[in-house]
């Protein structure tokens, strides 16, 4: 029987649920001001009137902010709005005061009371100097400096400040770099380098690129999409090109910029892990929920000369791509901001170690627990503090009482200044770290010195890590090599038999040899034919019915990059190379299918579309129809009329699909594009289809219910299940009653799903057959303080229930319906009445009770498995 504990832990994870946090309007303590400069004499004549606030809405009190046992939080200070604005930056100086940026204004010093002492004692005094709008802040160098995100009265750049008289005051202050960026999409986060010599800056994926003095990603980037790209399906930043978000190292007097990574969408702070490693927390693009494109928030290792793969739209690289990288985890939905390592910290162990991230959105601050996973990191992800609404924006460890300062506000919404202590009973001695996995990182560290020059010892050095089994030793080894000269390796490239080795050689030479013509300029030479029919004739030589399926999709990936950078293949080319996949396809891996998919219509095979439309009906999820359907858009041979009707008939199917805000726009643009293959006798043919009423449509949408057939019990299943699945289980069964039973809907998986609930693929190895049973046939047992629904009650009547997803001014948006993103009501803050937590789980009961006992089990297996179809289970 599992504890209150384990099924708590449980329903935080399996359930589609959102905050029971409730929060109580009451005004935090009264801060002491510093005391204005004097005004002069002819001012001071006449009467001044004391200035009034306008009260703002309060924030939510500590009584309701959820932290684990043995911490503390505590409300230090609530910002005047109109006096102070709304903060989203911090730092400390060397005296232990904390400097705070409003969003859209200056910058403040706060000085906190001591531990134990009272709020009251709280100092908080503007700073004298003219800047503000800061989104990064940090004092390094005798120097505070300022990464300004414009909000309008400041140009967005890297700004210094200093005190050049020692009288504790900053007089100057000196723009280092302009940085063309704005907005929330701009210029954010600046971090010291662990050696103490550099800065690190991070900015979002609407900021260009700024002059580079130097480069640790190869210069040859691009979008590399095979097929033509759908954009943002409501035309959002459509003509962005890589390389999106960024970070850049730079030197203390900001001339010099490296670029180290790229490829991000927009994260805003970064932070350096003992050993010298470097992380971010990458935000989601919202608007594509429940397309197969979306990528949920996730935490990345900045690793030397990477590529995250953001790109725009319905291009945005899948992780299993090779040439990009994995993240450390996934987090889910969310709005990323501050981050920061638990270092100095005056907390147990556990939490010194931890990369603390803030969601800005859904009021969370987590503790990521890194775990080492060959040359990187893999990470388990605890709900460290949480509230509702608690918009943090940023979080900073001060080493001069070992306490944990948190901001809340963004959006000029209200901001409050939060301390968190540990008063339990866990020892806080100085964490050591742990040196597991210290090997293959230094091995990756040795690649990556090469990164950025031409060394003679580099491509030796380097080759025999082509192969290596760890994914991050591989892409330092090729990014190693692409910065060498071409003919010191190129030969051995297309004489590289070993299989891995191959493929990422083949691969770097395919970059370097021609840019991606979204980014080629006029004085780039032309792609070489003879280089690109040795790269067709090298991997020609590759076996595909030896390779894994991973090395199989990292061969189409190949070939994608080949045509995309070096032109269409000649006529006989493509006819033997459909001869050799069209036999492949369809396989039995959904993402082997898609890179077959898409490769094949772009070289036009006959029976493509037949193959792919038996796919799509056989389809569990709408994110797997989808990501067949896109590549048949631009298809023009290998029609049937027949096929036509089924192909469109999907399309009115489609338009039951849920998803964000660009989700309608992205099928809008399937369709359009569609249309654009059909002859003018086809669309006489297709006239009904095409113009079906909506009556028609919600009846291509709808779905025949399952029948009922036991209502089972937690008692019943248990030993049934445990024994079945000893048995030989059915994975592709279980992904379909994954979807039959609703779960995609709400629950990511293997990189699939809905975006309401929490992703499920690592729930194997965490909890047993009973717990699982339990959540589902009991979701309202034991519902998780993380997740449960909020009910809210105005004073004009209204009672919404659901999660808080975001906030502006004095505006709170609750979605209301976990199985619709855009499903969102708004409600005046300063209307609410009382919010309390639901009892009741919005994760439906009954999921089981259409199931037949073996049907139960494959389900329960396939969530065991985490996606993988060659888990012992399935032999």
């Amino acid at each position: 029987m599992p504890s209150i504990r384990s099924r708590a832990a449980l329903a935080a994870t399996v359930t589609s649920l959102s905050l029971c946090l409730a929060f109580a309007w009451s005004m935090s303590a009264s801060v002491a001001q510093v005391p204005a400069k004097p005004q002069a004499k002819k001012q001071a004549k006449k009467q001044a009137k004391p200035r009034v606030e306008t009260p703002a809405p309060p924030a939510v009190s500590v009584g309701k902010i959820k932290a684990p046992k043995g911490f503390r939080v505590e409300l230090i200070h609530t910002v005047p709005r109109e006096s102070q604005g709304s903060w989203v930056s911090l730092t400390t100086d060397p005296k232990g005061r904390l400097i705070a940026s409003d969003q859209y204004g200056k910058l403040f010093r706060i000085t906190p009371p001591p531990v134990g002492g009272s709020p009251s004692e709280t100092k908080v005094e503007p700073l004298a100097i003219d800047i503000g709008e800061a989104q990064g802040l940090l004092w390094a160098f005798d120097s505070l400096y300022v990464v300004v995100n414009s909000g309008g009265k400041f140009p967005s750049g890297l700004y210094r400040a200093r005190d050049t008289n020692g009288d504790d005051q900053l007089d100057k202050v000196e723009l280092l770099r302009a940085i063309n960026g704005g907005g929330e999409h701009g210029p954010h986060g600046v971090v010291l380098s662990p050696d103490g010599k550099s800065l690190y800056v991070v900015a979002g994926n609407a900021t260009a690129l700024p002059d580079l003095t130097s480069s640790l990603v190869p210069r040859h980037w691009g979008e590399d999409n095979l097929l033509p790209r759908m954009t943002d399906g409501r035309g959002f930043m459509s003509d962005e090109k890589a390389p999106g978000g960024f970070v850049c190292k730079v030197d203390p007097d900001g001339k010099n910029w490296e670029l180290v990574s790229m490829g991000y969408r927009n994260s805003y702070d970064l932070a350096f892990n003992r050993d010298g490693f470097l992380f971010t927390y990458d935000s989601d693009m919202e608007w594509d929920f429940n397309t197969p494109w979306y990528r949920p928030t996730r935490v990345c290792e900045v690793a030397s000369g990477s590529d995250f793969g953001y790109r725009n739209g319905a291009g945005k690289w899948p992780t299993y791509y090779f040439d990009s990288l994995p993240p450390v985890v996934n987090i889910g939905p969310g709005s990323p901001t501050g981050v920061s390592f638990g270092y100095g910290a005056k907390f147990p162990a556990k939490y010194q170690d931890a990369l603390l991230i803030s969601d800005w959105s859904y009021g969370k601050l987590y503790a990521v627990h890194l775990k080492p996973k060959g040359a990187s990191y893999g990470a388990e992800v605890e709900e460290f503090i949480t509230g509702a609404p608690l918009p943090l924006t940023d979080l900073v460890v001060n080493p001069k009482d070992g306490a944990l300062y948190f901001a809340i506000g963004g959006r000029r919404t209200t901001s409050c200044l939060y301390r968190v202590t540990y008063t339990g009973d866990e020892s806080t001695a100085l964490s050591k770290g742990s040196d597991e996995g210290a090997e293959a990182r230094a091995n990756r560290r040795r690649l990556e010195a090469f990164h950025g020059h031409r060394d003679p010892k580099a491509v030796d050095a380097a080759w025999p890590f082509l192969s290596n089994p760890d994914r991050f030793l591989r892409y330092a080894a090729r990014v190693a090599i692409e910065f060498q000269g071409q003919a010191a390796w190129a030969d051995r490239a297309l004489a590289e038999t070993e299989p891995q080795a191959a493929l990422e050689s083949l691969l770097a030479l395919a970059q370097v040899s021609a840019s991606d013509p979204a980014h080629r300029k006029a004085t780039d030479p032309e792609p070489s034919p003879a280089v690109k029919g040795r790269i067709l004739a090298a991997l020609d030589k590759l076996k595909y019915e030896g390779l894994s399926t991973a090395q199989r999709i990292d061969l189409l990936r190949v070939y994608t990059v080949v045509f995309n950078r070096m032109g269409r293949p000649d006529a006989a080319t493509a006819a033997r190379l459909v001869a050799r996949f069209d036999v492949a396809y369809p396989s039995k891996s959904r993402d082997l299918n898609v890179e077959l998919c898409n490769l094949l219509v772009y070289l036009g095979a006959n029976d493509v579309a037949a193959k792919t439309l038996d796919l799509i009906a056989k389809a569990p999820t709408q994110e797997e129809q989808i990501d067949l359907a896109r590549p048949l858009r631009v298809l023009k041979i290998g029609w049937t009329l027949e096929l036509r009707k089924a192909y469109f008939t999907w399309m009115l199917k489609s338009t039951g699909f849920k998803g964000g805000a660009s989700f309608g726009g992205f099928l809008e643009t399937i369709k359009r594009d569609a249309l654009t293959t059909l002859s003018e006798s086809e669309k006489a043919e297709l006239k009904p289809i095409l113009d079906a009423p909506a009556t028609t449509i919600a009846k291509a949408a709808a779905i025949a219910p399952r029948p009922h057939v036991k209502d089972w019990t937690v008692e019943e299943l248990v030993p049934v299940v445990d024994a079945g699945l000893k048995q030989k289980r059915d994975f592709d069964r279980g992904r379909s009653l994954f979807a039959a039973t609703s779960c995609f809907a709400c629950h990511r998986y293997d990189n699939e799903g809905g975006a309401a609930g929490p992703d499920l693929t690592g729930v194997s190895g965490r909890f047993g057959t009973r717990d699982l049973l339990e959540s589902m046939i009991l979701p309202s047992k034991v519902i998780s303080d993380q997740y449960g629904a909020i009910i809210v009650s105005t004073t004009d009547g209204k009672v919404v229930s659901g999660r808080v997803v975001n906030l502006s001014n004095d505006s709170m948006m609750i979605n209301t319906n976990m199985l619709e993103p855009d499903a969102q009501t708004t409600i005046d803050r300063k209307t609410i009445e009382e919010v309390k937590p639901s009892t009741v789980s919005m994760m439906p009961q009954g999921l089981l009770n259409t199931l037949k006992a073996d049907e139960v089990i494959d389900l329960i297996a396939y969530l065991l498995s985490r996606g993988d179809r060659e888990n012992p289970m399935f032999r």
